[in-house]
């Protein structure tokens, strides 16, 4: 029993020791830290971590935190280094407040809760308004709306959408094969101002590419009242006026994940770029979402952390070439440069959205993605 219990308590100091070394402490890390309002287990640990990306492991190595997940504003985590690092917390009493979360769920709502990226023939063949009530060109909540294709009964809620972007890869090889294909779906619904910037560069054609997938963003919620061909909804509520031409889809009463543990992916996919950003025009930086060209598909899953790196010029060799005059003789490409950290919060079948999380530099589309060193 001795014996056993001499392993078992070896076999756990080893642990520690592997999880301290990957987790490195950087040189001016605190003695203790307090928790503060609107801070994340990111923000935390990079105050004390090199690899912030690695707080899961510096925490799982100190069984005192019994789980990050519950820490709240006025906490206050101590370092020591007595037989090794050493995290301790001291918890106050919580009357209020939320404890800290691992990224600021609070401001990705609209990507966790109303939006979607489905397939493109998913999103055309899906049940759509024909028409509103007493011939109306907009629906207001309250009022009736004509669905044709929907299959249910009466009393079934179905959620609203309307078409926001076409995501695409925009692989040389495919665009110079590719038909230009406009951003409409076959509906006179035009698409809403998505969010998102991406790269239209190739050829000049915006819209050329592998097709990933048509996002989708909920806008109201109806009840069936009366099945046939067109069915009768109510409508219950709207963000936004509804028309002719908006798509019927089931309601996702499915949780999002509320807790997100940072972990390196087991593998990176060759064409694993950033293919868009939201709500920028040139570049992303800290705690802006990006689009990834890679999903579930690939072995994609949230909390999945990645390296961006910005891919290195192409420039002229004026040494080699033996001449100065630009565009004659040889050129270079130059390495690729660190940009920052990027972590998934929410996984579609071919892309997945993802949250900056630290960087040096502005987050460009085509920075491409790696493992976590």
């Amino acid at each position: 029993m001795i014996k056993k219990f001499i392993v078992l308590l070896a076999g756990m100091l080893v642990t520690v020791a592997v999880y301290a070394a990957g987790a490195q402490l950087r040189a001016d890390h605190p003695d203790s830290y307090t928790v503060r309002r609107g801070d994340t287990l990111w923000d935390i640990s990079a105050k004390f971590l090199s690899k912030p990306w690695l707080w899961p492991e510096i925490w799982q190595a100190n069984p005192q935190v019994r789980n990050p997940h519950l820490i709240y504003p006025g906490d206050v985590l101590n370092l020591s280094f007595i037989n090794g690092p050493h995290l301790q917390l001291q918890p106050q009493v919580h009357p209020e407040g939320e404890p800290v979360s691992a990224i600021p769920l609070s401001e990705l709502k609209m990507f966790l809760k109303d939006m979607r990226v489905m397939d493109s023939n998913a999103v055309s063949s899906a049940p759509y308004v024909v028409g509103l009530e007493e011939a109306r060109l907009r629906g207001a909540v309250g009022q009736n709306i004509y669905v044709r294709g929907l299959q249910g009964e009466p009393g079934q809620r179905w959620a609203i959408v309307r078409p926001t972007h076409v995501f695409r890869g925009f692989n040389q090889s495919d665009a110079a094969s590719a038909d230009l294909v406009g951003h409409e779906l076959d509906s006179n619904a035009a698409m809403v101002n998505a969010p998102w910037r991406e790269d239209s560069r190739n050829d000049g054609h915006y819209g050329k590419g592998d097709d990933l997938g048509v996002e989708v963003s909920v806008i109201g919620t109806a009840e069936t009242l009366r099945m046939g061909d067109p069915a009768t909804l109510l409508l219950l509520n709207a963000t936004l006026e509804i028309r002719s031409g908006d798509r019927i889809m089931p309601v996702d009463d499915r949780p999002y994940d509320a807790s997100y543990y940072p972990h390196p992916p087991k593998s990176v996919a060759a064409n694993a770029k950033v293919i868009g950003f939201a709500d920028a025009m040139d570049a992303a930086g800290s705690r802006q979402v990006v689009m990834l060209s890679i999903g579930a598909k690939d072995g994609v899953d949230n909390g999945q952390t990645f390296t961006m790196y910005e891919p290195g010029e192409n420039i002229h060799d004026d040494v080699a070439s033996n001449s100065w005059r630009r565009g004659v003789g040889e050129r270079v490409t130059l390495p690729d440069e660190y940009v920052g950290h990027v972590m998934v919060f929410r996984t579609f079948d071919r892309v997945s959205y993802g949250l900056i999380m630290d960087g040096l530099r502005p987050v460009h589309i085509g920075a491409r993605l790696r493992a976590p060193e």
